[in-house]
C-alpha cells in the first residue's frame, strides 16, 4: 500500500581494494604510511616528559621500526605518492566555495614540505647522506640552545603534519561504522598527542641547555662525528636549499598550470548547468557538476565532500539524448556506479564534467538552514551507520475505507499505527515515519548492531501482541480482523537530518531501506505476517532457522529471509 511512495537512496558504498587501485586509494594508503610515522615520532616526543634517557630509548626503538630497507622503501614510495597526488589535488581542486574543513586540509599538506624540509635533512638525509649521528641530545641543542627560531618552526611543522593527518583520518572514517561511538575518543587522542610531544620536547629541551653547561658532555655530544665538518654542512646545507628551491618550483609550476588551465577553459567557453528550480549556473569547461552546485550556492548532497567514495552527489541527467554524449564514466565512478546498480543517465556530480549545456536533476538534497547556516554546504548531510529498519502496513485498509465512514477509518488506522508505536518503542527502537496506514521504525541509532537486531526482532513479536489485543478490542465493532505485514532487514544506512530549503526531518536512507520496504511489500502476497532478512539474524547473532531466497525488484541477486506466518511470530528469536 503506498510502496512507490516510500523514501528511498540508492545502495550506499564501500569500495573494495581492487587489483589496480584507484588515486583515491593510494592517497589514503600513502597518507596511513605517513600519519605511522608522524604518530611515532611524535609518541616519541612525548617520552621526553619522563627523562632525556627515555627520548633516546625511544628513537632507538623508532631507528629500528623504520630504518630498515623494507621500511625505508615504503616510507620514501609513501612520501613521493602523497607529496605528487597532493600536487595534482591542489591542481584539480577549483576553490568554489569549497568547505573550510577541505581547504585547511589542502594547503596544510601543502605546508608541510616547506616547515619540516630543514629537520628532514639535518637528521635523515645526515645520517643517510654523510652517516652523521644525531640524535636528541644533539637536536634538542640545536633547535633549543643554538637556534631556537628553527625549533619553533619545527615545532609548527609537527603540529601542521599533525592536522593534516588528522584531517584526511576524519574525512575517511566519518563514513564508517561505528565513527559516532569512536569520536570522543579519536578526538582526544588527536589533542593529546601533540600536547604531551611538545612538552616533551620542551623537559628534553630543559634537560639539554643544563647539560650544555658542562664542557666535558659539549665534547662528547657536539663533536664532528655529530655534527659533522664543515664541508658537511656546507654539502647539506645545499641539499637543503635544493630541495626548498624544487618544492616551490613544482608549487609555482602547479599554479602556472592552474592559470593556463583557466585561460584555456575561459577560451574554450563556459557550459551552463540546468537544474529543476529553473537556475542556470554558468562555469568554465571542465568544470564538474558538483562544483557548479557549489558556486551557484545550490544545495548539492556530497557526504564524502566530492571525493567520489559515495553516492550522495548523484544526479538524473534530464536530458536523455544529451546523456549519450557525455564523457564515460572514469573507473573511480564506474565502481560507485555499479555498485549501486545505477540507472541510465545517472552520475556522480563530482566526477561528471561536462564539455556542453546540460540539466540535471540532484536525488539527493542536503538541509540548508537559510535563516541560520550561512553556507548551504555546511548542512547537515547525515553519517553512514548501521541500522535495522522495520516497515509495517495495515492490509485492505482501501476497501475499508470504502465501506466505513471516514473517521471510522481515521480510528481504526490511528489505533493500529498506536499499537505498532508502543511495540516499537518498548522495544527499544523509533517510528521515523508514518506512511498513511503503515509506518517506518529505526534501531540501532543508540545500540550496537547485535541489540539493536534483536530489539528488532522483539519488536515483531511486541507488534503481534498490540495487534491481537486491539483486535479483541474491536472485534465487535468491525465483525474482521485488522490484518497487517512487517519487513524487516540490516544494514549501512545514511542517517541524518534531510529535506529542501524549508522543510527537513531526520530520517534513514539507502538500500537497507529500499529492501525493508520490499520485504514488507511481499507479505501480502506471499501470505506472510512478516518477512525477516538473514541480515537481521546474521546481526543479532541467532540462527534463523529455515530461510527462502527471494527476488526483489532492481537487485541482481536473491535476497535470503525468513518468512513468518500468523502461527510463528513468537518463535521469531530461536536460537
Amino acid at each position: 500500500m503506498g510502496q512507490a511512495a516510500r523514501p528511498g537512496f540508492g545502495r550506499t558504498l564501500r569500495l573494495r581494494w581492487s587489483a589496480q587501485p584507484t588515486l583515491r586509494q593510494l592517497r589514503l594508503g600513502s597518507g596511513l604510511v605517513l600519519f605511522a610515522y608522524v604518530l611515532t615520532h611524535l609518541l616519541c616526543h612525548a617520552l621526553g616528559n619522563i627523562s632525556l634517557d627515555a627520548l633516546e630509548t625511544g628513537l632507538a626503538v623508532k631507528v629500528a621500526l623504520w630504518r630498515t630497507p623494507p621500511a625505508l622503501v615504503v616510507l620514501y614510495g609513501a612520501l613521493f605518492i602523497h607529496l605528487a597526488l597532493g600536487l595534482q589535488a591542489f591542481y584539480e581542486r577549483r576553490f568554489y566555495r569549497v568547505r573550510p574543513s577541505e581547504t585547511a586540509q589542502l594547503l596544510l599538506g601543502l605546508a608541510v614540505p616547506l616547515l619540516l624540509l630543514s629537520h628532514v635533512v639535518g637528521t635523515r638525509l645526515a645520517w643517510s647522506v654523510e652517516e652523521l649521528d644525531r640524535g636528541y641530545a644533539q637536536v634538542l641543542y640545536a633547535t633549543w640552545v643554538a637556534a631556537p627560531g628553527h625549533g619553533l618552526m619545527l615545532a609548527v611543522g609537527l603540529v601542521v603534519a599533525w592536522l593534516h593527518g588528522c584531517f584526511g583520518l576524519y574525512f575517511w572514517l566519518r563514513l564508517k561504522r561505528g565513527f559516532a561511538r569512536a569520536a570522543p575518543w579519536l578526538l582526544a587522542g588527536a589533542v593529546l598527542v601533540p600536547v604531551l610531544a611538545l612538552l616533551g620536547v620542551v623537559q628534553g629541551g630543559r634537560s639539554v641547555a643544563a647539560l650544555a653547561a658542562d664542557p666535558a658532555w659539549r665534547a662528547q655530544e657536539l663533536g664532528p662525528n655529530h655534527l659533522g665538518l664543515a664541508e658537511q654542512t656546507e654539502r647539506l646545507g645545499a641539499i637543503r636549499r635544493g630541495l626548498f628551491l624544487a618544492y616551490l618550483a613544482l608549487l609555482s609550476l602547479v599554479l602556472l598550470a592552474r592559470g593556463a588551465r583557466t585561460l584555456a577553459e575561459t577560451r574554450g567557453g563556459f557550459v551552463r548547468i540546468g537544474y529543476p528550480d529553473g537556475r542556470t549556473i554558468r562555469v568554465p569547461r571542465g568544470s564538474s557538476v558538483l562544483e557548479a552546485s557549489r558556486r551557484g550556492r545550490i544545495p548539492h548532497a556530497s557526504v564524502c565532500g566530492g571525493r567520489g567514495r559515495c553516492s550522495t552527489c548523484r544526479i538524473r541527467v534530464v536530458d536523455t539524448e544529451r546523456s549519450r554524449l557525455l564523457p564515460e564514466p572514469e573507473r573511480a565512478e564506474r565502481l560507485v556506479l555499479d555498485r549501486i546498480g545505477a540507472s541510465p543517465g545517472i552520475r556522480l556530480a563530482c566526477q561528471l564534467r561536462p564539455d556542453g549545456d546540460l540539466t540535471v536533476a540532484p536525488l539527493f538534497t542536503p538541509q540548508a538552514r537559510a535563516a541560520s547556516v550561512r553556507d548551504p554546504e555546511r548542512a547537515a548531510t547525515g553519517e553512514e551507520r548501521f541500522v535495522v529498519v522495520l516497515f509495517a502496513d495495515l492490509r485492505g485498509s482501501t476497501r475499508f475505507a470504502e465501506e466505513h465512514l471516514p473517521y471510522d477509518t481515521v480510528f481504526v488506522i490511528g489505533r493500529f499505527l498506536g499499537a505498532v508505536g508502543r511495540a516499537v518503542r518498548e522495544s527499544g527502537g523509533t517510528v521515523n515515519q508514518h506512511l498513511g496506514d503503515g509506518l517506518m521504525a529505526i534501531f540501532g541509532l543508540d545500540r550496537d548492531p547485535k541489540h539493536a537486531a534483536r530489539d528488532a526482532l522483539k519488536a515483531v513479536d511486541g507488534i503481534a501482541r498490540h495487534v491481537e489485543q486491539l483486535n479483541r478490542m474491536l472485534a465487535a465493532d468491525l465483525g474482521e480482523r485488522l490484518r497487517y505485514g512487517v519487513g524487516l532487514h540490516a544494514g549501512m544506512a545514511i542517517v541524518g537530518e534531510f529535506g529542501d530549503e524549508t522543510e527537513s526531518r531526520f530520517t534513514v536512507l539507502g538500500d537497507t531501506v529500499n529492501v525493508a520496504a520490499r520485504l514488507e511489500g511481499l507479505t501480502g502476497p506471499m501470505r506472510q505476517v512478516a518477512i525477516v532478512s538473514e541480515a537481521v539474524y546474521e546481526a543479532a547473532g541467532l540462527t534463523p532457522g529455515a530461510l527462502q531466497e527471494l527476488t526483489l525488484t532492481g537487485r541482481a541477486q536473491p535476497l535470503r529471509a525468513r518468512l513468518i506466518g500468523a502461527d510463528a511470530s513468537a518463535a521469531l528469536q530461536d536460537g
